[in-house]
């Protein structure tokens, strides 16, 4: 896949993996379009990159998404590259008394995986028009592993699941390429509450990821990612355990 003058489309770039990933790609010589929820966090994020649109969006809304593929089909005719980053990650004890876990795995469903399917739906069609183009969909280690954040790593899971579908969906008839972004636990706000300071900086994922699409690597295990994926192919309970070594000190009352 070419890696420079792509038109690039990255939801969730104000920030973390995704800020990176633009500032890699934008440096690159590619053109990043980057979305978010915060007007002031893209315009702090916008300032900091060259060859950028920033365009406020929330995956998760319909009518925010249509109107940000009106701007795309008319704007940006050349998209050839979207890259589903936008997450969301609540922290809560599923067994808990009261704790409204499936509303909280709504949320985090309707943004990791049913978001995605949308705004793919939505833009395979410009997709199809361009010589070249990727689909890259940001799942996590979780989704081979589950951990701790029970909604979030069932999400995960599915989005894992969908891209393999897409894939095979795309692959005898169309110019479209689909990657599978697997990050393990990633130093960002993002992660601030489940111990991210502990994880890999966001620029060796954003590394990963291009040279990734340089080779046409599909699915990409970042990191430690690449260890417990192979220790689930020899033994998924020794991964399960590996995974889940911090659940004691994310729920002290299990103690």
């Amino acid at each position: 896949m070419k890696t420079t003058n792509n038109t690039v489309l990255i939801t969730g770039g104000s920030a973390g993996i995704g800020f990176e990933i633009a500032r890699l790609l934008s440096a690159k010589g590619n053109h990043v379009i980057i979305t978010g929820r915060k007007e002031e966090r893209l315009k702090n994020a916008a300032s900091q990159l060259q060859n950028v649109t920033a365009i406020v969006s929330d995956v998760s809304e319909a009518d925010e998404v249509n109107q940000l593929t009106e701007r795309l089909y008319k704007d940006f005719p050349e998209l050839n590259i979207v890259i589903n980053n936008a997450g969301h990650a609540l922290l809560y004890d599923i067994t808990a008394p009261g704790v409204n876990a499936f509303e909280k795995a709504q949320e985090e469903l309707l943004t990791n995986y049913l978001s995605v399917i949308r705004l793919n739906e939505k833009l395979l069609p410009l997709l199809k028009k361009q010589d070249e183009a990727a689909i890259v969909n940001v799942s996590s280690i979780v989704a081979i592993v589950p951990g701790s954040l029970a909604g979030y790593s069932a999400s995960k899971a599915a989005l894992h699941s969908y891209t393999h579908s897409l894939r095979l969906a795309l692959e005898d008839s169309s110019a479209i390429k689909v990657f599978e972004l697997m990050p393990p636990l990633v130093d960002t706000e993002f992660s601030a509450e489940i111990g991210g300071k502990n994880g890999i900086p966001p620029k060796q994922v954003a590394e990963d990821l291009y040279r990734a699409l340089q080779n046409d690597e599909y699915e990409i295990h970042v990191g430690q990612t690449a260890q417990i994926y192979q220790l689930f192919l020899s033994s998924p309970s020794e991964a399960l355990k590996a995974m889940n070594g911090q659940r004691k000190q994310l729920y002290p009352e299990k103690n």
